[in-house]
């Protein structure tokens, strides 16, 4: 499956009915969430992987067919948002697809400054 799960309770369920770029993919998303987000805990909400932050959302995944999407991601400062811009896709989304290489660097950046907005309570 490249889309969500309906039934997963767990990533581990989520992240195990993906095939291919979708399953690497996730599986190297959580690896760099747990990394620049230490202390996080993870859940599904809405069906997708949520990692949790002193018990509030932080955010969310979803594995989709031809891309991995990032939920909710807001505006950023200026530079942050300058990098993440090419890859938003709505307002609150960011979407990283397959083909392309995930710029993990980016990723790992985004998470750390969700992280910094989320403990100064931005």
């Amino acid at each position: 499956m490249t889309a969500k799960p309906t039934s997963a309770s767990t990533v581990d369920d989520y992240i195990a009915t993906l095939d291919g770029d979708a399953r690497r993919t996730a599986i190297q998303l959580r690896g760099t969430i747990q990394g620049a987000a230490p202390g996080i805990t993870e859940t599904v909400r809405y069906q997708m992987p949520c990692f949790l932050l002193d018990g509030e959302y932080l955010v969310y995944f979803g594995a989709w067919k031809h891309h991995v999407g990032l939920y909710p991601v807001p505006r950023l400062d200026t530079d942050l948002e300058a990098d993440v811009g090419p890859y938003r896709a709505g307002k609150d989304t960011v979407r990283f697809p397959y083909k392309a290489p995930i710029p993990w660097d980016l990723v790992e950046r985004l998470i750390t400054e969700l992280v910094r907005r989320a403990t100064r309570g931005e």
